[in-house]
């Protein structure tokens, strides 16, 4: 973890020793030594007479008696140049590329050859060499020796980097910092997956302790695990590194979708016949069809490309109908529950029969046409950590309902309203403001924020949104799948004419929304106590099929005087401090952005939380931008051999986070951004001994360092700790812990010395993970 924070607990245990290729590629021609051309004559299956050949013009030579010394010495040479870059003997030269050693023709045409090379070399003992095929493993044990010879530790005699690789470029000004954003209709899908991966693990775990204990045998002996360890593989296979990246030919990543799509669809059975059988309080009236689920999910997908879609959920006042919400976080939730139903005269009650506030909201068919077919219903739910609960919904003339509110600007007509009030401003002067408790905000005739003003020390703040384009260079090499070359600095989106702007106001949310052609922009503020009335909610839904190598950010724009200095986090994990740098392109100056991006200066933070991966930048003081899509017409030789141009109808997701701090750890999460980050505390799922699941689960333990001198008030989130000390045996509501045993991360191994514990102690910033045994009570 090459984080302050990890360093300040961990010291050097957290150290990984890595191997750096200090050349233009991983390829032959690069690995051999500094000249390309000549290491390209040992690549042996390009000798002539072959599918490929040398392009520097000189090809390989077949090893001959004849020839072996003249070729052994050019080929030591480079070797011997290679290693003056490096502190030890010990050096390691890759034979291999992608797409290599598929036949057994280049597997008998290296290794012949090459042992002809070595047997020369290490038969002449001036030429002080010891030369040999060996695997990766072998080449860290030879260095370890090496090392140890010198009476040294691999600490003095290696440097230490405290940080990361990025931005990387290969050659020139060619960063890749184009794929962080590449294709990110997936890389929103991934997140979506991982959410209900989590959340069907850890509802299974549960029913399945309870199917044991009732001998649910219907639940026992369903494909349930099967299906649960497909989808983990699924997600896993879409780490891969053209996947997630989306650095993929076009029908690959329809391969990829089309796995991830059909485990969500799975998921969904999983989550429903586990959360059935939870709820119930006679478990014996457990059933489950296995062509449809019991309980069925408030989203629907249609196909691996498409977006989700709400259902509409139909209501009578004979037959009540039953919302089950689950909270998959470790705390209390205190959240906004959304869904649609069939008519504006609802009436929602909790687990306990008593009604909730409720607001009814406009289902718009396009951006001015009110559906008289459907309602979106917006109720305040607060459920318990890993909890489940059931919300009674019906049709009812007695609700405790309350309508929302519409104002139209730059607006050229209205279907029919129905029966909400919709107001059309034709010239109004006045700025559009929506306010909570915690924030009020003011936007723009276009629909943009401009201000907010924070009513905790009611100062206002300039917080600025717009558009940007970034074009590709007119050089010859130009932006692909995985290089950002831009035309320059970003041109600000223009609009031939004043957007349609529709704003929302209501009890439980307000919105401003803006439809520009390629962006349908809104800012939604939530009229509720606790951290999610904190903060801004933005969502863009992103369409850019129709444009040709451009790429669209999003510019928040303050008044921080965060000095070039940005922060974006590693994975979800750790924080890492940036700089942007003049000296550099400007895409140089772009990095991944899994989970936040934030500038502060001595008064202020601002967030912005992701609910997807993407590429981010801070290009001028107090401006964080974010890369949403991306289209290029070429391919950008890197591999790929197209162009991106297969752009989807992209939903990106964020939060806005303006703080107020002291003088506080520069690169430690507050406890607000930690809560919105969708990394994971803990978590249960199951593991596989032989064919099936055993009676013992995973426990993975995540103690974030978060920094206690930001403000916590009204969040729920009290910033005393046990100083990572954790009592298991409290740990679960209604189970006994058997067994708790720690284990490698990934399960694979447990310590030789490892034994039952019932207290866990993590140091900040620290992963643990334990096989434990739980039984219901």
């Amino acid at each position: 973890l090459p984080s302050a924070v990890a360093a300040k607990y961990l010291g050097s245990a957290t150290d990984i020793l890595c191997h750096m290729m200090p050349f233009y590629s991983y390829d032959i021609p690069h690995t051999c030594g500094p000249d390309p051309k000549i290491c390209c004559q040992f690549d042996f299956k390009r000798l002539p007479g072959g599918r490929y050949g040398c392009p520097w013009g000189v090809p390989p030579e077949a090893i001959s008696p004849g020839n072996v010394q003249s070729r052994a010495q050019m080929l030591l040479d480079q070797y011997r140049k290679k290693s003056k870059l490096f502190r030890t003997k010990v050096l390691l030269a890759p034979l291999g590329d992608d797409f290599r050693f598929s036949e057994y023709t280049e597997w008998d045409l290296q290794c012949r050859n090459y042992e002809q090379l070595f047997s020369y070399m290490n038969s002449q003992p001036h030429l002080k060499v010891k030369i040999q095929f060996g695997t990766l493993s072998d080449y860290f044990d030879a260095l370890e020796k090496a090392v140890a010879a010198e009476k040294k530790s691999s600490q003095s005699v290696f440097p230490a980097l405290s940080g990361d690789f990025f931005t990387y470029a290969d050659r020139d000004d060619h960063y890749w910092s184009g794929y962080f954003t590449s294709r990110p209709f997936y890389k929103r899908m991934d997140r979506i997956m991982e959410s209900r991966i989590r959340a069907a693990e850890i509802l299974y775990q549960l029913a399945l302790k309870q199917a044991q204990k009732y001998k649910i045998n219907k639940f026992l002996s369903s494909p349930h695990y099967t299906t649960l360890t497909e989808a983990r593989r699924n997600l896993g296979l879409f780490q891969h590194h053209d996947a997630i990246t989306g650095t993929a030919k076009d029908w690959v990543v329809v391969d990829y979708g089309t796995r991830l799509f059909q485990s969500l669809n799975s998921l969904e059975k999983i989550i429903g016949d586990s959360a059935f059988l939870l709820i119930l309080k006679d478990k014996k009236l457990y059933q489950s069809d296995p062509s449809k689920a019991f309980l069925e999910m408030d989203t629907k997908q249609s196909s691996q490309d498409s977006l989700p879609q709400k259902i509409i959920i139909q209501l009578s006042a004979q037959e009540p109908r039953y919302l089950v919400v689950y909270n998959p976080f470790e705390q209390e939730r205190h959240s906004v529950v959304s869904i649609r139903v069939n008519s504006a005269t609802v009436k929602v009650l909790s687990d306990s029969g008593k009604p909730v506030e409720v607001q009814v909201s406009a289902v718009w068919n396009d951006m001015r046409t009110i559906s008289q077919a459907a309602y979106e219903v917006s109720f305040l739910a607060h459920i318990p950590p890993l909890g489940l609960k059931v919300f009674k919904i019906l049709e009812s003339q007695s609700s405790s309902s309350h309508l929302a509110d519409y104002v139209l600007y730059n607006n050229d007509g209205l279907a029919e309203n129905g029966i909400f009030h919709v107001k059309n401003m034709v010239d109004a002067g006045d700025a559009i403001t929506i306010e909570n408790p915690f924030l009020a905000i003011w936007f723009d005739r276009s629909g943009l924020m401009e201000k907010v003003r924070r009513k905790e020390d009611s100062r206002q703040h300039e917080l600025k949104v717009q558009f940007l384009w970034y074009g590709t260079t007119n050089k010859r090499d130009k932006s692909g799948a995985y290089l950002f070359l831009p035309d320059g600095q970003g041109q600000p989106y223009v609009s031939l004419r004043p957007p349609f702007v529709r704003v929302t106001r209501g009890r439980i949310y307000s919105d401003v929304t803006c439809f520009l052609e390629h962006v349908t922009h809104k800012v939604r503020l939530y009229n509720i106590q606790g951290i999610e009335g904190q903060s801004m909610e933005v969502s863009n839904i992103v369409n850019i099929r129709n444009v040709h190598n451009r790429e669209i950010v999003m510019r928040i724009s303050s008044k921080i005087n965060n000095q070039n200095r940005y922060y974006t986090d590693l994975n979800g994990y750790q924080i890492q401090p940036r700089r942007t740098m003049s000296k550099l392109p400007l895409q140089a100056n772009v990095y991944p952005m899994c989970t936040m991006a934030y500038i502060q200066d001595a008064e202020h933070r601002l967030t912005l939380l992701s609910a997807q991966s993407l590429g981010a930048s801070s290009m001028a003081s107090g401006q964080i931008e974010v890369f949403m899509d991306r289209r290029l017409m070429q391919d950008d030789n890197r591999g790929l051999g197209q162009g991106v141009h297969d752009n989807k109808i992209t939903a990106n997701l964020f939060r806005i986070l303006l703080e107020k701090r002291s003088a506080v750890n520069m690169s430690v999460r507050g406890a607000r951004s930690n809560h919105f980050s969708v990394c994971m505390e803990y978590r249960c799922s199951h593991f596989q001994m032989g064919k099936g699941y055993s009676d013992e689960a995973a426990l993975i333990l995540h103690r974030k360092g978060f920094d206690c001198q930001f403000s916590s008030r009204g969040i729920g989130l009290p910033c005393s700790t046990t100083q990572g000390k954790m009592s298991v045996l409290k740990l679960f509501n209604k189970f006994a812990v058997e067994s708790l045993v720690p284990s490698s991360l990934s399960l694979m191994h447990s310590p030789p010395d490892a034994q039952n514990m019932s207290e866990v102690s993590l140091s900040p910033m620290e992963i643990s993970t334990f096989r434990i045994r739980l039984r219901w009570t």
